[in-house]
């Protein structure tokens, strides 16, 4: 499906309000590829979203869902200690760090029900039950790697591609596991160097991730061996993404360095740094999603007042080279750039 786009760039799913169905359409009527996002919806909510993206393009999309994570049993008491002050701050009590697999077994079934052609998964692969159950659909598997040996994996249990996702993307790292000894929880391989070791190991087309948001890295990635492009950052100051507003001007100033952390949600995820990283990353454990649905409360007082220091501001590591667009605009601008990167290669003889 993939090497079939009319342009090879893919919305990436970005969980918690900046995808949108207007997003998604908006990307693949101007020739690329969407996915919803389907982490931390409800299964109505995701149904609802299906649908509307299905008003608005007829032309195929896909759903990407969070793999439950085991309970790591990992001890929170101190991290509650420490967020409770920037709960008091914005007058509001932590969440109930409760553990939860996300509704992924409804949400598979809406997936299912709805013949959605793709579906894709951060966190680990499927089961090799729900791969056969998403093929006998027709729907084809995608699943998100952070490392060859679980390129292997995914490639062993039947994937049909592959998102190759380096470390320079921004938003949650699709760990199969998370190393709490690790500021990354993994290895980190940038993009290229992930995309050329996996393309030697597995024979699948390879959906490359991780700090694109040029032409020229769409070129780039694609001259590499890639079938197509994913990108997120480009797209979250687009004029039909949910982003929030603190979100989209502090992304707008780029003052900020990027970093990853648990802070928010307990799996390592790159941001923008502000204060609630700053006072919270060190130390933070390994628990998703007790973590997420904590600091849940004060995202959104955070979100409310404006207020960038207490939300999730994810991005990737190139987030002050996207702008302010039509997803249209936005696609036509990688075009351009992209063509522009592919004529320089003529000085190669």
């Amino acid at each position: 499906m993939f090497d079939e786009l009319t342009f090879p760039v893919i919305a990436a799913p970005m969980a918690g309000g900046p995808t949108t169905p207007e997003l998604v359409a908006a990307v693949t009527e101007a020739g690329g590829f969407g996915f919803l996002s389907a982490g931390m919806l409800t299964p109505a909510a995701l149904t609802a979203q299906i649908e509307r993206t299905r008003e608005l393009t007829g032309h195929p999309f896909g759903v990407n869902l969070f793999v439950p994570q085991p309970d790591t049993g990992a001890d929170i008491t101190a991290h509650r200690e420490r967020l409770a002050a920037f709960a008091r701050e914005y007058d509001v009590e932590p969440g109930e760090p409760k553990w939860d697999d996300d509704a992924y077994p409804a949400k598979l079934d809406v997936v299912l029900d709805q013949r959605v052609p793709v579906a894709s998964f951060t966190f680990g692969p499927p089961s090799p039950s729900d791969v056969l159950r998403l093929k006998e659909a027709g729907t084809q598997v995608v699943v998100t790697v952070t490392t060859p040996e679980a390129a292997q994996r995914a490639a062993e249990l039947g994937a049909d591609a592959l998102v190759v996702q380096g470390f320079e993307a921004g938003g949650h790292r699709s760990l199969f596991t998370d190393d709490a000894g690790l500021p990354g929880g993994g290895p980190e391989y940038g993009v290229l160097a992930l995309l050329r070791l996996v393309a030697a190991r597995v024979d699948l087309p390879l959906i490359a991730a991780g700090g694109l948001v040029h032409g020229a890295d769409v070129a780039a990635v694609l001259a590499a061996g890639a079938t197509a492009a994913q990108l997120g950052t480009v797209f979250l100051r687009a004029d039909e993404a949910g982003t929030s507003e603190a979100h989209r001007k502090a992304l707008a100033l780029a003052e900020r360095e990027t970093a990853f952390t648990r802070a928010f949600s307990g799996r390592p995820a790159r941001g923008l740094v502000n204060k609630f990283m700053e006072a919270l990353s060190d130390g933070a454990p390994a628990a998703y999603p007790q973590l997420n649905h904590l600091a849940g409360p004060i995202r959104k007082a955070s979100a409310k007042a404006g207020d960038p220091e207490a939300i999730s501001l994810w991005a990737g590591q190139t987030y002050p080279l996207a702008y302010d667009a039509s997803a249209a605009v936005i696609l036509e601008r990688l075009k351009v750039e992209a063509r522009d990167a592919a004529a320089r290669l003529d000085r190669i003889r």
